[in-house]
Order: C-alpha cells, then sequence, then structure tokens
C-alpha cells in the first residue's frame, strides 16, 4: 500500500487545516468567509474522485464476510472504486438513465452497492431501499420513486429479496431493467448481471459528458416511517457534499484512517455521514459483512476489530454502542480510539457514561435527519461535552426553537430554556419531499425544516431533544417525555434496551407502558424494575402501568427501536383483554393490530364461530367495548368483510 505525506490540499472538501471551535467566536470567524468559496466539489462523482486522488493505493474497501477480526480481507483500493463507481455510472446511462431517471438499489453491504449508489447518483438519481421491508412496502416506495432501473441481489438460500422483487415487479409499470449482484450462474430471463455489464464499460470518464451540477438531485431517500404513502427525502449533491464536508471538518481523522462500517446505505449514516463522508477524504470503510452490525460476530468481535484495524473512533447508533459497552476489552488494544460516537436516536446517558468508562475517552453525539442529509448538530471535540445534549449546530447550519399553534403554523420563537419544536437551516437542509403533498407543514418558515423533535437551546447554545412529539405518551390532556422513563430503566446493569410507549386507555386515552430487552445472561424481575422506577421517577403520572420483558425488542433497519411496534403490541394486549370474556360457546376472537395505509394503524377483530342469530349483538357489544378508544378498529365475522 502506498501512502502519502499529507492530504491533497482540499479545503474545500477535505479541509486542509482543521480550525478550532472551542468557542462562538471562533465559529463566527470561520464561517465569514462564506460557505461555497469553501466547496471544491460540486456533486457526490467530483468529492469521490477528490477523495481517491488523496492515496490511490490505499484501501478504500475492506470487506469482511462474517466480521471475523482473523479472517482474511477482500480490499479494494481508491483508484478501482472510482474506477468502478464510473463505470456503473457508464452502465446506467447505456441502459438509458438521464439525470432525471431513477436507479433503485434493494442490496446488503456487498461492494456492488457502493458502486451502485454512487454511480446511480453520476448518472441519474439513486434510491437506496431496505430491503427488509414488506413487498407491498417495497412496492409502494418505488412505485412513488418512478423506479426506472432496479439493482437487486439473485437469488440465494440466505436472502429474500429476491423472491420479494420477483413479487412485485408486475406492479411496478415504470420498471424497465432488472439488474442482479451475485448468483453464481447465467441470471433469468431479461434479467442483466451487475459485473458482467459493469465491466463492459470505461472507468476513464462519464461517458455521458455530464456536468453535474450543486443543485441537481442525487437521491431519494424513503423516511417516515412504513405506513401511508412513502415519503422520498429529495437530496441534492449540495445536500450530501455538505454533509461530507462538515464531518471531514469536524471529525477529520488522520491520513490512512479507517472506520469499522455496518450501517445500510438506505440510511443516511451509512451512506453519507460515515460512507460518503469518509470515502472522500481518502480513508478507509471496514465493511463488516453484507448485514453490517446485524451480523452475529459483529459485536463480541467489536474490540478485537478495533485491534486489528486502528479505527480513530467507533460509531454507530445508539443500540451498537449499548451492546459494546457490554462486551469486555480483555487484551485487545484500543489506543487507537479517540472517542466513541452515535446519532440516529438519543444516546442514554447511562450508556454513554458506560462507553467513557470503558474507553476512557468522550462520547460525541451527533442529531440530525434524513431531511438534513444527516449529521446537523454535533458535540463539539474541543467544547466540552454535556452528556444528553446534542451539542451544537455544525458550521454554516443553524437550529431554532419554535412555538407552532395547533394547526401546526409557526407563532414564534421560544427563549432559552423552554421546550418547542426544532426547527433546522443550512446547506443540507432538503428543498422537500418528492410529493408536494407531503411538504404541507415540513417547514416552519422557508429553509426550516420543522423536525418534529421536541427540544430546548440552554444559556451556552447546547441543544437538548425533550422528545419528539409523536413519542410523547399523552395521559389524559398530561404530556408524558419516554426518555425520562428510559433513562431510569437504561441505568438498571440488566437492561439492555428500553422503550416507552402509549398504550391505550378509554379514559386517559393513553397510559404508559414500558419494554425491556435485557443483557444477555441478565436477570431481573419486571416487579424489580418497577418499583426502581417508582423511586427514581419523580412525576406519578410516567410511572408504567406495566412493564414487559421481552426477548428482542424489534428495531429498525438501522438499530432504532421501532416504536410502533410496542404501541401495536400494546393496543392488542388492552383489546385481547377487553374482548376475551367475549368468548366461549365455540365463540373466537382474535385481534390483530398493524399498519394501514390511511389510518396509520387498525385493529382488526377476527370473529368465528359466532351464531348467525347472535351475530349483530356480539358485533354491537364489540363495537361498545372498543368505542372509547382512538385506536380506529375493523370487525371480520366469519370471513365476512371487515365493517366499521
Amino acid at each position: 500500500m502506498s501512502t502519502s505525506a499529507s492530504p491533497v490540499p482540499l479545503d474545500k472538501l477535505l479541509v486542509s487545516s482543521v480550525p478550532g471551535f472551542a468557542s462562538i467566536d471562533d465559529l463566527k470567524a470561520f464561517a465569514a468567509t462564506p460557505y461555497t468559496q469553501r466547496i471544491a466539489a460540486e456533486s457526490t462523482y467530483e468529492a469521490l474522485r477528490l477523495g481517491a486522488q488523496v492515496d490511490p493505493g490505499a484501501p478504500a474497501i475492506e470487506f469482511l464476510p462474517n466480521a471475523d477480526p482473523n479472517e482474511p480481507v477482500l480490499a479494494i483500493s481508491h483508484a478501482d472504486f472510482f474506477g468502478n463507481i464510473t463505470r456503473t455510472a457508464n452502465m446506467f446511462y447505456a441502459l438509458g438513465v438521464g439525470s432525471g431517471d431513477v436507479v433503485s438499489i434493494l442490496l446488503p453491504l456487498v461492494p456492488q452497492a457502493f458502486y451502485a449508489l454512487f454511480g446511480a447518483e453520476a448518472a441519474g438519481i439513486a434510491n437506496p431501499v431496505n430491503a427488509m421491508l414488506e413487498p407491498h412496502q417495497l412496492a409502494e416506495i418505488l412505485r412513488a420513486a418512478h423506479t426506472k432501473v432496479l439493482v437487486t441481489l439473485a437469488a440465494d438460500p440466505a436472502s429474500d429479496i429476491w423472491q420479494k422483487v420477483a413479487s412485485i415487479r408486475g406492479e411496478l409499470p415504470g420498471l424497465q431493467v432488472v439488474i442482479q449482484v451475485g448468483g453464481g450462474a447465467a441470471p433469468p430471463e431479461g434479467v442483466l448481471d451487475f459485473d458482467t455489464q459493469m465491466m463492459r464499460h470505461s472507468a476513464d470518464g462519464l461517458t455521458s459528458g455530464r456536468a453535474i451540477r450543486a443543485s441537481d438531485t442525487a437521491a431519494y431517500f424513503h423516511t417516515g416511517g412504513t405506513t401511508g404513502t412513502p415519503k422520498l427525502v429529495r437530496h441534492t449533491h449540495g445536500n450530501q457534499v455538505y454533509q461530507a464536508w462538515v464531518m471531514s471538518l469536524m471529525m477529520p481523522g488522520k491520513v490512512g484512517d479507517k472506520i469499522l462500517f455496518g450501517l445500510p446505505l438506505f440510511h443516511v449514516g451509512g451512506a453519507l455521514t460515515q460512507g460518503l463522508a469518509v470515502l472522500c477524504r481518502g480513508a478507509s470503510l471496514v465493511v463488516l459483512s453484507a448485514v453490517g452490525w446485524r451480523h452475529p460476530n459483529a459485536i463480541p468481535n467489536i474490540w478485537r476489530l478495533v485491534d486489528r484495524f486502528k479505527p480513530s473512533t467507533f460509531g454507530g447508533v445508539p443500540t451498537v454502542l449499548a451492546a459494546a459497552a457490554g462486551v469486555p476489552i480483555g487484551d485487545a488494544d484500543v489506543s487507537s480510539l479517540t472517542s466513541s460516537s452515535g446519532g440516529g436516536s438519543a444516546i442514554p446517558v447511562a450508556v454513554a457514561e458506560t462507553l467513557q468508562k470503558l474507553l476512557s475517552k468522550p462520547v460525541i453525539e451527533a442529531y440530525g435527519m434524513t431531511e438534513t442529509s444527516s449529521v446537523h448538530t454535533l458535540s463539539y471535540p474541543d467544547r466540552p461535552i454535556r452528556l444528553g445534549s446534542v451539542g451544537h449546530p455544525v458550521p454554516y447550519s443553524a437550529v431554532r426553537i419554535v412555538k407552532l399553534d395547533e394547526q401546526g403554523h409557526f407563532t414564534g420563537d421560544c427563549e432559552s430554556g423552554d421546550i418547542g419544536v426544532v426547527a433546522m437551516a443550512g446547506p443540507g437542509v432538503f428543498s422537500g419531499y418528492l410529493n408536494d403533498a407531503h411538504n404541507a407543514g415540513a417547514f416552519v418558515e422557508p429553509g426550516w425544516v420543522n423536525s418534529g423533535d421536541l427540544g430546548r437551546l440552554d444559556d451556552e447554545g447546547y441543544l437538548w431533544i425533550t422528545g419528539r412529539a409523536k413519542d410523547l405518551v399523552i395521559r389524559g390532556g398530561h404530556n408524558i417525555d419516554p426518555a425520562d422513563v428510559e433513562e431510569i430503566l437504561y441505568q438498571h446493569p440488566a437492561v439492555a434496551v428500553a422503550a416507552l410507549v402509549g398504550q391505550p386507555d378509554d379514559y386517559a386515552g393513553e397510559l404508559p407502558i414500558a419494554y425491556v430487552q435485557l443483557q444477555p445472561g441478565a436477570q431481573v424481575t419486571r416487579e424489580e424494575l418497577l418499583d426502581r422506577v417508582r423511586e427514581l421517577t419523580p412525576e406519578r403520572a410516567a410511572v408504567p402501568v406495566d412493564l414487559i420483558i421481552m426477548a428482542a425488542i424489534p428495531l429498525t433497519g438501522v438499530g432504532k427501536v421501532f416504536k410502533p411496534a410496542l404501541r401495536w403490541d400494546a393496543a392488542w394486549r388492552v383489546f385481547q383483554g377487553i374482548l376475551s370474556t367475549l368468548e366461549g360457546d365455540g365463540v373466537e376472537i382474535s385481534i390483530q393490530v398493524g399498519a394501514h395505509g390511511t389510518h396509520g394503524s387498525l385493529a382488526t377483530v377476527r370473529v368465528s364461530g359466532v351464531k348467525a342469530d347472535a351475530r349483530a349483538a356480539l358485533e354491537a357489544e364489540i363495537k361498545k367495548r372498543l368505542g372509547p378508544f382512538t385506536l380506529p378498529h375493523v370487525m371480520k365475522c366469519d370471513g365476512v368483510d371487515p365493517i366499521n
């Protein structure tokens, strides 16, 4: 491997000298130079080209099939990596992809996923999609994106991606080309092989001759959960280059640095904060496996992986940090680490404290959203870190705490220390969703995106997220912030994951219920945990009415707690209890609660074994018992279509 004495002077992208931001005055002095004068690249393609020039022979990707620190890596140099992105862009262009056409990507973390993502952005518009979604959800996203080309995994015994694609192809009228990765044999009729097609094209430059502008659309990222019409966030090349630039500025690392990489590319934290930003400064992604952190070897081997690859920071979503904090370091050398970092959701203070004690290094918390192209605020490394705070806005970005009326309209700014809605502006903030119907309420004022989060700014400008507006448990009109109870539960050594959600109640509207996943081998009773919460929660209304210990709390594809599934479980428990007394004499009642495209969530009550002359009375009784709840429901008796 070759090494360079210093990075190619890319201020502007990689930042040739890293300024200090120990004070607001430092930041103001830096920001006196307009942001546009600091950027050398307008597009992600150009940014990656500049990154590859730092040290062309150094690895861009080091792929570990099984997250095993002893296994050999598949290393791909920056020169070859950028060459393959160029080949992929030229392949898409030859298949008819223009600047306004969409290439959707359904792939795990194989090298071709990176080529497809950034190659699609160079040729047209990339649309990386969570392949773990259900087929109907995938179809909705691909239709909403107007997918022209789909890159997906070939049939594989270890994956159901191809089966999902096969089941929905007929539902995608705009789909013209399907390209498969892997398979080891000739692809099915009408399907192209990715590697074969890619290698037919030049790596010397874009055959389209396209001059990509910062204002051109680079990608659509889906967000907003898994219910209803999918929201597609429209990122420009300028949005994404800013994220790469600002992360290289704030957490620059050293020449030849590596990062342990396990976040999926359908998430901005993986694609941009840890992907594009690292590649653009000539550093290396150590890809832990095709499924990233989800590989069973990844967390148990975490410190041995640090020992082998010597990353300067350990970054992940809070569930990854929490799991790693429970792994003994043993004889592994982790001295390369200068910090840990996390985002995607709040890092519990107890987890940050444990990790800081374990590594004797600071934990840096980031905050942002898909609509801000990922990180928007950060715990500044050269300022005091306040655990529980997400720090300050990154350079050239801004945060306000605002008041909204009942219709969601802006009515003014909050005073320092007051809780309100977090609004954000800056070069990373998107211009709107692809579907204009989703833009109602998306911005509190032009350029200021409504985060949907509640927070406050203290007298020193630190941002504190106090809750997610839609995650609040509203008990009889009283707002309960789940984070307060969750933090108490996380402080218990037996607790690995904790979540508080609202359980439907016919009087109070909602009551708080807690869900807990224990550390491996840990033992604690429901009663012990509830007693602890009662003791440490100053607010009686916030004490959970119940606590459920689960073998595994449901997570999203990027490791966040998937609270909708817990709300559905809580509703199921309530409705099951209410209706169980109606069973008997052959009558059986089953309940399902889940996502619904119109209602958001819906309870379906299925009744079997009811006599014809008793059906009307039973339906009336069910309607009477469930009527006081705000959660919509439908009934289906003996297979008859649901009725309200």
